[in-house]
């Protein structure tokens, strides 16, 4: 019952968690916590362990707090950076290399009436990656079958027509069963800390903080240079 009552209380909380954020307990302090525990989960986190606190139950509330303090920093993703992908040309990229940057995510395709776009893209890449501005490029064909060429074709057709030099990524599926890790995390709450959201078409733009929180999702009819994301880029 004892142990029950501390994991009901994390999950009421929905406190995404990890090995750093709770100190060791030991028998000279009935609890301690280090300084990023959030507020209001200390209070009433403090009550419980003191309520708690015995030598009889102690082995076993620590058990489970260090198995689910596990488990959970295991599987959660809970940052843009977090992440590694393949380029168009097949190389592993460490999204590690982006931190400190303000970086907008596009799923795009070569034969969409938002194709053109890709124009106002590169623009706006070239006059804001030197303020430590970013876009990270998708080709996906999740929709209408509008990107259909290999990835050896897709870096023609970006380079040629458009003279593309920001990052694009190998193509991937950005909706449904196949749908990449990357837009798993962009499109679920439960992931991102932020929003749910649905790719609803080809150039839909995802913008990520420079600490790798998903902060905006923006349409993707709303063009690359509109007010509101100049006003991000330049915050």
């Amino acid at each position: 019952m004892d142990i029950l009552k501390i994991e009901s209380l994390l999950n009421r909380n929905k406190v995404q968690v990890s090995i750093t954020t709770w100190a060791l307990f030991c028998e000279q302090s009935p609890y301690i916590l280090v300084p990023d525990t959030p507020p209001s989960l200390k209070t009433e986190f403090t009550g419980v362990i003191k309520m708690l606190k015995n030598r009889n139950n102690m082995k076993n509330i620590l058990t489970f707090l260090f198995i689910t303090l596990i488990s959970w920093s295991a599987s959660a993703q809970t940052n843009f950076f977090d992440f590694k992908a393949k380029n168009i040309d097949g190389e592993l990229i460490d999204f590690k290399t982006f931190k400190g940057k303000k970086v907008m995510v596009v799923n795009v395709a070569s034969k969409c009436g938002l194709t053109p776009q890709y124009e106002k893209l590169q623009a706006l890449y070239e006059k804001y990656k030197s303020k430590g501005f970013l876009i990270v490029a998708f080709p996906a064909n999740n929709f209408l079958s509008q990107e259909p060429g290999t990835n050896s074709e897709i870096k023609q057709f970006c380079t040629e027509k458009y003279n593309v030099t920001f990052p694009v990524m190998s193509k991937i599926s950005v909706k449904g069963d196949d749908m990449d890790p990357i837009y798993q995390w962009l499109t679920q709450k439960a992931k991102n800390g932020f929003e749910d959201s649905d790719v609803k078409w080809n150039f839909q733009k995802y913008l990520i903080s420079p600490d790798g929180k998903l902060v905006k999702v923006i349409s993707p009819r709303t063009a690359p240079d509109d007010p509101e994301i100049i006003k991000w880029i330049e915050e």
